[in-house]
């Protein structure tokens, strides 16, 4: 890769770290060429990308931003995953991809919202529902109890409703 090659990658990568709210680095040894494209895809379903990094510009790149120190996990064949929407559905691809293929990429860390990742808790993090799911969650949380409240208050307008039909018949018979 010749030095405006280096240079142009180097602007990419810090324009996608600026974009990105997660990152997950991965070792690829051992992904086919088909896998790499099948990850790909994978990814870019769920708001992500995926870039292989030349581990020397990566590391002047990462020296020249507010991120952690990441620079013991770039050695060996890293690929960067760079999610731009959802940090679960991006890990959530992955470690399903790893699975199907016999662990492979296998996770060296994360950063989310500055904060270092180690494997384990990205695990945890592709174990999360997914954020359509927690919205949905969510808003039915929300609902029971209104739901609750406007039924506990059609009841009681019943029974007023109720009272009053009833009051008007007593007078009725009375006068």
């Amino acid at each position: 890769m010749d030095r405006a090659k280096k240079e142009s990658f180097a602007t990419e990568l810090q324009e996608r770290l600026d974009r990105a709210p997660v990152i997950y680095l991965t070792d690829f040894t051992g992904l086919t060429v088909k896998a790499m494209t099948t990850l790909r895809r994978t990814l870019k379903d769920q708001g992500a990308e995926y870039v292989v990094v030349k581990n020397r510009i990566a590391k002047r790149v990462f020296a020249d931003t507010d991120l952690p120190d990441i620079s013991d996990s770039l050695s060996g064949p890293t690929g960067m995953v760079f999610g731009y929407e959802d940090p679960v559905a991006a890990a959530k691809a992955l470690s399903d991809f790893a699975k199907e293929n016999d662990k492979k990429p296998a996770f060296k860390l994360g950063i989310l919202e500055s904060k270092i990742l180690q494997p384990e808790q990205v695990d945890a993090i592709a174990k999360l529902p997914s954020r359509d799911v927690l919205l949905s969650e969510l808003a039915g949380a929300l609902e029971a109890p209104m739901s609750a409240l406007a039924s506990a208050l059609g009841a009681k307008l019943q029974e007023m409703a109720g009272l009053m039909d009833a009051l008007k018949a007593e007078r009725e018979q009375a006068g």
